[in-house]
């Protein structure tokens, strides 16, 4: 159902939450823009539950993103493709998908099964991004998901137990947050959404892990493996494997659909269809 009005209250809402983002330093310019684009299209073409768990997700991402940031940056800095302020791509890779599944909910009559699509890719950037900003400070060096090895705080594919706890209480709080929401605004009570979130997330994040460990791009720098191509003065890094183009917006938009995917399996499994 397409409702012009709600698509301006989308509009506005996202550029006035990613106005206090970018002043706080979550987001560039560009990023404000991509919060924009998202924002309007889930709560226009979605509605207030889609837009409510967007909000949180953004709104624990930037809070997590600045929770002991200068420690971080010591830690695996230099590992990561960007920093603290999303950018376009960024914003765009972790909204895009789910914006584009709340326009194909309006457009297919607001099937219950595109909502758990929606809830299991949100599921999975949250669950992400909280293992990513809570896993680094570990006290136990994490482990390569393939091999099992010890790498370095920050490896793209290390996991921890900090981190796979952060993933499972992230895709909870989507979940949690859709099933209330949705209750309020429909009247309809969803509870299968739960497992499908916190297995949807939980995948989605392990997938995450996975890409990075085998086909991410990754650069030889000379403190070591990272996924920046060039450094802070512009010195270009050779590339150290995986494909020149799976940089880490790819990993987390493919992640997400995986997420998805896995949601709606779950869901149907659990409600019997």
């Amino acid at each position: 159902m397409f409702d012009p009005s709600r698509i301006i209250t989308g509009l506005l809402l996202s550029t006035l939450i990613g106005a206090v983002a970018y002043r706080r330093g979550s987001l560039d310019r560009g990023g404000w823009l991509g919060a924009i684009i998202t924002g309007a299209a889930t709560f226009g073409f979605g509605g207030w539950t889609w837009g409510g768990a967007l909000v949180v997700f953004f709104v624990t991402s930037s809070v997590l993103s600045h929770f002991r940031q200068a420690q971080k940056q010591r830690i695996a800095g230099e590992k990561f493709e960007k920093g603290g302020r999303r950018d376009l791509w960024q914003a765009l890779a972790n909204g895009g998908a789910g914006a584009a599944v709340a326009l194909l909910y309006a457009l297919a009559g607001e099937p219950v099964t595109l909502l758990v699509v929606f809830v299991g890719i949100l599921a999975t950037v949250t669950a992400d991004t909280w293992a990513t900003e809570i896993g680094v400070l570990s006290p136990q060096q994490p482990r390569l998901i393939t091999t099992g090895r010890l790498v370095a705080p920050g490896t793209s594919g290390g996991v921890t137990a900090y981190g796979l706890g952060a993933s499972a209480g992230g895709a909870l709080l989507i979940g949690t947050t859709v099933m209330l929401a949705f209750a309020v605004e429909r009247g309809a009570w969803l509870p299968m959404l739960l497992p499908a979130a916190l297995a949807g997330g939980v995948a989605g994040s392990l997938v995450d892990s996975l890409i990075g460990a085998t086909v991410q791009a990754m650069y030889l720098a000379p403190g070591g493996e990272t996924e920046r191509r060039a450094g802070r003065h512009g010195q270009q890094y050779p590339l150290l494997r995986g494909w020149p183009w799976m940089n880490n917006d790819a990993v987390n938009f493919l992640s997400s659909l995986a997420g998805g995917v896995v949601a709606l399996l779950v869901y149907a499994l659990a409600a019997g269809t």
